[in-house]
């Protein structure tokens, strides 16, 4: 057995002409052939070459061809003269059928197994974003008391969803940061509690509609038993 990664000792062409013929044979071939064409046995069919029995496997999957060829004791590279780029371009491997059924099976096993790994990372994901996300919503209680168990779901839902570059995913929010909770939940109040969108539907500006919805906010914010924020307001709030 060949070692993979080893390169196949023939190179068979496929033609691009009419009207040649087998050295060997003298059988007239045709556009699209395989041949291997040496300097002193001239071109010759893969039949009068002893590679009739081998299999074609077009380019394009590295793996299954590394493996294959590496199983198979006679094999060649198909390549084919591209006249518009001037070079001669890889079209694929000749094989023995057992080889190429052989690695066939092995990456088939191996995507498998690959899929079952992706599928248990995926489900560990999973089980990790539902936790964050437990997580922030009571950290959403504990801040305020009174604020109704389904807004604090759906705030974190909504704030922690993964790729959504949301207040939920920055590494302040991942600690549970107060500051950053709370831009979270204030943003909710301010599309859920508030007549932001109405006044944006409108056609005002988000700069022109905050500060009319302010109030509104605090008073929601309040009844939700947000501590005194005399001290400071945050920097940025989610949009």
């Amino acid at each position: 057995m060949r070692n993979i990664g080893d390169k196949p000792d023939l190179v068979v062409w496929r033609s691009h002409k009419e009207g040649e013929r087998c050295s060997a044979c003298g059988k007239e071939t045709w556009k699209g052939d395989l041949l291997l064409i040496e300097r002193k046995s001239g071109i010759r069919c893969l039949e009068c070459a002893g590679l009739g029995s081998l299999e074609y496997f077009p380019a394009g999957d590295a793996a299954l061809t590394r493996r294959a060829t590496a199983y198979s004791s006679r094999s060649a590279v198909v390549v084919r003269f591209s006249r518009a780029r001037k070079r001669s371009e890889r079209q694929g491997v000749l094989v023995e059928a057992e080889a190429l059924a052989r690695a066939k099976r092995e990456c088939e096993e191996d995507s498998a197994r690959r899929e079952s790994k992706q599928e248990q990372r995926r489900s560990r994901e999973a089980g990790a974003e539902a936790r964050y996300i437990d997580r922030f919503a009571a950290r959403i209680l504990a801040l305020l008391p009174s604020c109704p168990r389904s807004d604090a779901v759906a705030i974190a839902r909504h704030a922690c969803e993964k790729y959504s570059g949301r207040v939920g995913r920055a590494a302040a929010a991942k600690k549970l940061d107060p500051e950053a909770v709370l831009l979270a939940v204030r943003a909710h109040v301010r599309h859920r509690y508030t007549r932001y969108d109405e006044l944006l539907g409108q056609g005002y500006e988000p700069f022109e509609v905050r500060p009319l919805v302010a109030g509104e906010i605090e008073d929601v914010m309040s009844r939700w038993g947000e501590p005194d924020r005399s001290c400071g307001q945050p920097a940025r709030e989610q949009a």
